[in-house]
């Protein structure tokens, strides 16, 4: 796929939920943390919708059904139907299912998100290697998962049975901080096999075509907090994006970010989405955004001005995307971060 490298973040004249239809947004680090919704995100979310913007919930987590995500989202304050939420558990039973026959067994190694997610698909979840299954799936079973579910893996996986993982996210946030997340858990498999999965999950197409199919988006912009999984998704499936600092990201990933890693806009929450965004423009050697110039040194990004931090931010990206072009930036942004607080 060719695609023009992006060396800098857009601007928008009209508000992000005007300029586009839907939003498929991810929920851990982007709606809610630790089960709790991030600031800002109930009320933005009630603006864009009453302002005719379809709001789609896309999760790599493949833990839980649509309907209870649905519900958490609800009682958050979110009201949402379970044809609001795309999980991954979806988008690998849909791939397992063009791959084998109507009521082939399937091995689960997770929950019940994805055992609803095969049956939808006319799968039969089984739980050993030795009720015959044509296909293993692996994906998120929660903290208590246990060592032994991975070895039934292995074992099928040894008899030449197909693996499939719903994604590779090797983390998850939590109310305490940063835990394994799927990919972790795959990798265990991996190494005690040498097998390679087909995985799913964003940032890969069938994640995208499983949104697309279920949401009927013509002019999606995927909101996410991860750059390895949302922005490259979104990168992947051709569309826009808005990176929103409420999760994993820090500003120094950003600025290394490799053009697949680039997203279309950056905020620091989902108020973004009710706004239009700053114009980043040329000034000289540098790059402007409000009040704020950078430029990129012999060894390190330079920032010059005063304003909003995040249009320092913003034109440091310029910055550091335009010196790196197609590959991540090496310059030391570390002083100009600080400067503005990231």
């Amino acid at each position: 796929m060719s695609q023009t490298v992006r060396t800098r973040p857009e601007g928008s004249g009209q508000a992000l939920s005007e300029a586009y239809d839907t939003a498929l947004l991810d929920l851990d680090g982007v709606v809610y943390a630790g089960g709790d919704a991030i600031a800002h995100a109930v009320d933005s979310l009630a603006t864009a919708r009453a302002g005719g913007m379809h709001l789609a919930y896309v999760t790599n987590n493949a833990l839980r059904t649509p309907d209870a995500v649905a519900g958490h989202l609800t009682e958050l304050g979110i009201p949402t139907v379970a044809s609001d939420v795309i999980t991954s558990a979806q988008a690998v039973a849909r791939l397992i299912s063009e791959q084998e026959p109507a009521g082939a067994r399937v091995l689960v190694i997770g929950g019940e998100g994805l055992r609803v997610a095969l049956r939808e698909r006319g799968l039969e979840p089984v739980d050993s290697a030795e009720d015959e299954p044509v296909a293993v799936v692996q994906g998120y079973g929660g903290p208590d998962l246990t060592w032994s579910r991975f070895a039934e893996a292995c074992y099928a996986i040894a008899r030449g049975v197909p693996w499939f993982a719903s994604n590779t996210d090797l983390t998850i946030p939590g109310a305490r901080g940063i835990a394994p997340g799927n990919g972790a858990a795959v990798e265990v498999v991996r190494i005690a096999t040498g097998a390679e999965p087909q995985v799913a999950g964003k940032p890969l197409p069938p994640m995208h075509r499983e949104t697309i199919l279920r949401t009927g988006a013509e002019r999606p912009l995927v909101v996410g907090d991860r750059l390895d999984t949302d922005i490259e998704g979104a990168f992947n499936g051709e569309v826009d994006s808005l990176l929103v600092l409420t999760g994993v990201t820090d500003g120094a990933q950003l600025l290394a970010a490799p053009p697949r890693h680039r997203p279309t806009y950056v905020d620091a929450d989902l108020r973004g989405m009710l706004t239009g965004q700053p114009e980043v423009v040329e000034a000289g050697d540098g790059f402007r955004c409000g009040g704020w110039t950078a430029t990129a040194g012999g060894q390190e990004l330079e920032l010059t001005g005063e304003g909003e931090a995040l249009d320092g931010l913003r034109a440091l990206c310029a910055a550091a995307w335009t010196a790196a072009g197609e590959s991540t930036c090496e310059l030391d942004g570390g002083k100009a971060l600080a400067r503005l607080g990231f």
